[in-house]
């Protein structure tokens, strides 16, 4: 499996694609917005797009998920259930973070932990990371040692807690029993910033080392 990182939005949100280099299928995790840029990637790697995945409802990962489905007609899938009052909120969450407003939408599948996704030749675990919101969830390709985790977790930080039905212990729980336990030596693409890998974080990043939070 191959992938590439293609920030979007004023919030500079790594929207990801990975595909199967054997197939050349392709999904697009969190397609937060600037559409045309995600398109311009998938032609330039001559890609088909088999479907669009999401972490979670907020709309710097969320916003673009309604018109790329429609443009490219595939399905949506993810996050959890938990999180569709805040894909149901897209036009509030338009308003609150000063984006054009965008549309809500409901997945073809819903996620829950322990389900896979496919494509291609390509088959993703999905972890339910619960914490920053009620219903994110993380992908993890286990051949290659990667994962992407969106607002979970960042290189020396992690994710914020403080929107509605966040909560802070939840998240700390996900970090350590759900991604820590896939191994030290895991890549993982966070929804913004530099990439690390799990090892690290868990040794060093001072907000699960009891230094902060």
């Amino acid at each position: 499996m191959r992938y590439q990182i293609v920030p979007v939005t004023p919030f500079e949100q790594n929207c990801t694609i990975f595909w199967c280099e054997n197939t050349r299928q392709a999904v697009v995790i969190d397609p937060g917005g600037d559409i045309e840029r995600i398109l311009r990637a998938l032609e330039t790697e001559q890609l088909t797009l088999a479907k669009i995945l999401v972490t979670h409802g907020h709309i710097d990962h969320a916003g673009a998920v309604a018109a790329l489905a429609e443009r490219c007609s595939v399905t949506i899938e993810g996050p959890h259930a938990e999180d569709a009052f805040w894909i149901e909120g897209m036009a509030q969450q338009s308003r609150m973070f000063g984006f054009p407003e965008v549309a809500a939408f409901t997945p073809d599948r819903w996620l829950n932990d322990g389900d896979k996704v496919s494509f291609g030749d390509i088959e993703l675990d999905v972890l339910h990371c619960p914490g920053h919101t009620p219903g994110h969830v993380v992908f993890f390709h286990a051949p290659s040692k990667l994962a992407q985790v969106g607002d979970v977790l960042f290189q020396g930080s992690i994710g914020r807690t403080d929107f509605p039905r966040g909560d802070h212990d939840t998240l700390i729980a996900s970090i350590k029993n759900k991604l820590f336990a896939l191994g030290d030596d895991v890549d993982f693409i966070p929804g913004h910033g530099p990439m690390s890998t799990l090892g690290e974080e868990r040794r060093y990043n001072p907000f699960l080392s009891g230094r902060f939070g």
